[in-house]
């Protein structure tokens, strides 16, 4: 295998973070770029270690990817972003900003250098979803000026951006549309539903559901989510948009239950609150392109996965 000079903006993110350590495992040489506005340097510390001593083929950059950086490199993941609603919501124009403009600048550095360039987009691309399950000929049903719209319009903006510099330079691009994502090194106050039901639980709070819990979401573990990102990347033929998301639905409202059951000791109780503006009632990913185009198919289901994350923030605690 030759060795690539890849870049991963949003390195020090959840997905980030486990996508650099699994392409350094694989060989190549892995530069991680982040601002650290929702990322973690304590993420890619073992990362960070190995390089002090000589051990690894990587290197950190602390830059806002909204601002132009002059790199050289074979390949470009783009995930640079808040993804949670809470994080993206905290500073909604910087959320526009960083997919507008992160967006350009990793596309310039694509175009200079004739890198490949992967962007992660996302299911909230498909907003409301008036089908279910959703696939990638769906054009969605978003509210353009609702509370998540920086995210979801940022991110349907991107998604031209992408499109225009192959249709206008031919750059090489691929784009993945990701549904919810978890695991270990998600941050425990991040406001998604994963980590904030294990962290209530194992702090004998109040379970939060928001409405009455019957609305649906489809949950990746993270191992499955980075093979899906690396094979997309690596396919000579498809680029995408390409859904990369488990197609196993559950109801809110059972995943706290069955949380609730493999963490056993919580005395934790359900409380509900009003539902949010534009929350979406169904999320599920027809992946038949996934399994068709790039022999993908996640392979964790939701109890090992679940068990995995409750124990990384046992530890963590």
């Amino acid at each position: 295998m030759n060795q690539k000079r890849i870049l991963v903006t949003g390195g020090t993110g959840f997905i980030g973070s486990h996508l650099c350590k699994k392409l350094i495992d694989m060989g190549h040489y892995v530069i991680c770029l982040d601002n650290n506005f929702t990322g973690s340097l304590k993420n890619i510390n073992e990362l960070i270690i190995d390089s002090n001593k000589g051990k690894s083929n990587f290197e950190f950059i602390r830059h806002d990817i909204t601002q132009p950086i002059l790199l050289e490199v074979d390949e470009i993941y783009h995930l640079a972003c808040p993804a949670s609603p809470k994080a993206y919501q905290y500073n909604s124009i910087k959320t526009i900003k960083t997919n507008i403009l992160g967006t350009l600048n990793s596309l310039g550095i694509a175009k200079r250098t004739k890198a490949k360039i992967l962007l992660t987009s996302t299911s909230e691309i498909y907003g409301d979803p008036l089908i279910s399950p959703q696939n990638e000929e769906y054009w969605g049903n978003v509210n353009p000026i609702g509370v998540r719209s920086c995210y979801d319009e940022g991110k349907r903006v991107a998604e031209t951006l992408m499109i225009e510099y192959k249709r206008n330079h031919n750059v090489d691009i691929r784009i993945a549309r990701i549904f919810n994502t978890y695991g270990p090194k998600m941050n425990r106050d991040d406001g998604r539903v994963v980590s904030n039901f294990i962290n209530q639980i194992l702090d004998n709070k109040d379970i939060t559901i928001y409405g009455d819990g019957s609305q649906t979401r489809s949950f990746c573990y993270i191992n499955d989510m980075v093979e899906g990102l690396i094979k997309l990347m690596d396919s000579e033929k498809y680029i995408g948009p390409i859904n990369l998301g488990n197609p196993h639905e559950i109801t809110i409202k059972n995943l706290a239950n069955k949380i609730k059951d493999l963490i056993i000791e919580s005395s934790s109780k359900i409380t509900y609150q009003d539902l949010p503006q534009d929350d979406p009632t169904k999320r599920k990913p027809d992946i038949d392109k996934a399994i068709r185009n790039l022999r993908w198919n996640p392979l964790i289901d939701l109890e090992e996965g679940l068990n995995s994350t409750i124990n990384y923030f046992k530890m963590i605690r």
